[in-house]
């Protein structure tokens, strides 16, 4: 897809291409061209080619974006079938397991500058967890239960150790802020 925007705050087609394993053409005047820019060392390898609109002028900005087709439009069917596998690869990054993190970052800080009695605690001590991918094989310490025997002699106690940063119960102050309203 080629979405070279003058300006567009975040850009959803170029990441749904992505997502699709669609190479793609955007500007790091778009917010996905500079999330992209962030978060991947070298996005044309990617298949994600970005045209500098913000320091080039409109000339070379034109001529980049030409250059890009260009390049594209020689590759071999082979080499294109490589980009679209690497783009899909980047599917993870955009999706909304890593991407929610940051709207809910952006609604806390827009709630605590809104209503700053709300959260008293600092936002930076505010975790945000990842939840346990479901292909990862359960750790021993939780399987442990359906086994037959226990493979080592623990205490309860110990058990419930692994369990302790992980209870999915989010903090009191951030509990507040994610069940406000959006609409206040």
């Amino acid at each position: 897809g080629i979405f070279p925007s003058y300006y567009e705050p975040w850009g959803y087609t170029p990441a749904e291409c992505t997502v699709l394993g669609i190479p793609s053409l955007t500007s790091n005047l778009s917010g996905f061209g500079c999330f992209i820019q962030e978060h991947v060392a070298d996005p044309m390898s990617y298949g994600i080619y970005i045209v500098d609109r913000r320091y080039k002028s409109a000339e070379d900005s034109i001529q980049q974006l030409a250059q890009y087709m260009f390049d594209f439009a020689c590759l071999s069917r082979r080499q294109r079938i490589i980009q679209r596998n690497r783009t899909e690869r980047l599917s993870d990054l955009l999706d909304w397991k890593n991407l929610g993190i940051y709207y809910r970052k952006a609604r806390q800080l827009a709630l605590h500058r809104l209503r700053p009695e709300i959260m008293e605690e600092d936002m930076e001590s505010v975790r945000v967890r990842y939840p346990r991918p479901f292909s990862e094989p359960p750790t021993p310490s939780t399987s442990r239960g359906a086994s037959p025997t226990s493979s080592r002699a623990t205490s309860d106690d110990e058990d419930d150790d692994s369990d302790e940063h992980s209870d999915g119960h989010d903090s009191d102050a951030e509990q507040q802020i994610l069940s406000a309203p959006e609409g206040n």
